[in-house]
């Protein structure tokens, strides 16, 4: 029965009240925007990067879509600590700015209890991030650098450039002149190696480039030219043509066991897997690194709940006053604290140093000032010591006034 009570008393306290749903909802659409805005700005540099190389290499656009999508985990985990501290600090500063904050404390409601619906969205969000860096990212960051290694190394560029040469492993192919698609040539030389047992050199008049949208071989046309034949143990043979057509493969030797296996690197592997590396050894992977990064990673998942008491603390308005750099410095908090947790990283990994002093300490001062900076924002210690008179019970009568209330005025 006491076990019973006691399960019903803390899912009493945990179950949102009116208060807690407004709030949740004001903070909502300030997320999703902040949220999009940031993960833009990180993936801008990046996506001109991905076009210069599809451009460079003819890829399709299926190819960008495929690298853009393994690049959003990574962003996204430094987009949502951003995200959620801008959005909370905008409702908290809007509702202070309008009396709102002002209003609920004058009817009992403490700031500690106006920040615990975004505490307890950011202890949700602190386990979505850990399964976001601790196994989504290391596959999506293997993902990415194998789809970039192939689309880098593809071994054939189907829009070709005036006096370019298109390399693959086996066929070197320039034009003294392409027209701005690149599907027209004039002036053509072609060497051609596919066959090991001689080498033709082709040159033509023309020539007419086919890309294929299924990413099947590609057709090349050529009109009035010649093909050398060199065998190196027979004279070479002259054979001239109007017209001729070849196919290219766009593969080349890349298949999927061109690149490396996913995990040479620490910040491939899964936080299974590193615990698993750090006990029983990992072959390719130094134990330092081990250690270094999936302490990183817990550093910075057990941080995030305390991310909304930062901006809860640093969002409050005085009054009479017009401007608050509360957000200049929480953005300069944040960045510092990655700056310092990736720091510790280094250290441990090159310097042998104990994560307990280089990531942990750096964390648990962060959720320090945190709380210290929202105890200060509610009056200090003192408030939270001192306990004020004793106030009888209140009920509300059916039209919503506390009963004692109107017991006075009658």
């Amino acid at each position: 029965m006491n076990r019973m009570s006691f399960h019903s008393r803390i899912l009493e306290k945990l179950a949102p009240t009116t208060m807690d749903r407004y709030l949740l909802r004001q903070v909502v659409p300030p997320f999703s925007i902040a949220l999009g805005v940031v993960m833009a700005a990180l993936l801008l540099e990046r996506l001109l990067v991905l076009f210069n190389l599809l451009a460079a290499n003819g890829s399709s656009m299926k190819t960008f879509f495929a690298l853009l999508s393994d690049l959003i985990p990574h962003y996204l985990g430094l987009a949502l600590p951003a995200a959620m501290c801008v959005s909370v600090f905008s409702v908290i500063r809007r509702m202070s700015a309008n009396h709102e904050i002002d209003a609920l404390m004058a009817s009992g409601v403490s700031i500690f209890r106006i920040c615990q619906p975004f505490v307890l969205t950011g202890a949700i969000f602190g386990f979505l991030a850990f399964s976001l860096y601790g196994f989504i990212q290391p596959y999506a960051r293997y993902d990415y650098r194998s789809a970039f290694y192939f689309a880098s190394h593809a071994g054939w560029t189907p829009h070709l450039q005036s006096k370019m040469f298109a390399l693959s492993d086996d066929i070197v192919l320039t034009a003294e002149n392409v027209d701005h698609a690149g599907s027209r040539m004039w002036n053509v030389f072609i060497r051609d190696g596919t066959d090991k047992a001689h080498v033709r050199f082709i040159s033509a008049q023309k020539g007419y480039l086919f890309n294929p949208a299924d990413g099947s071989n590609i057709r090349l046309d050529l009109v009035d030219g010649t093909v050398i034949t060199d065998s190196q143990d027979k004279p070479p043979t002259i054979t001239s043509f109007s017209r001729t057509t070849r196919m290219i493969s766009t593969k080349g030797k890349l298949d999927t066991e061109a690149y490396r296996k996913r995990g040479e690197t620490e910040r491939e592997l899964t936080v299974p897997e590193l615990y698993y590396g750090i006990r029983y050894g990992n072959p390719t992977i130094s134990h330092s690194y081990m250690i270094a990064e999936l302490n990183f990673r817990l550093a910075r998942t057990a941080a995030i709940p305390f991310i909304p008491i930062l901006a809860c603390a640093l969002a409050g308005v005085r009054k009479r006053q017009k401007n608050n750099p509360g957000l200049a410095i929480a953005a300069i908090t944040l960045v510092g604290f990655d700056h310092t947790l990736q720091m510790g990283m280094s250290f441990v990994a090159n310097m042998h140093m104990s994560p307990l002093l280089v990531i942990w300490l750096p964390t648990l001062v962060f959720c320090l000032i945190c709380v210290g900076v929202l105890i200060r924002q509610a009056g200090g210690l003192r408030i939270l010591l001192e306990q004020g008179p004793a106030l009888p019970p209140r009920q509300l009568s059916a039209d919503g006034l506390p009963r004692r209330m109107m017991e006075h005025q009658a």
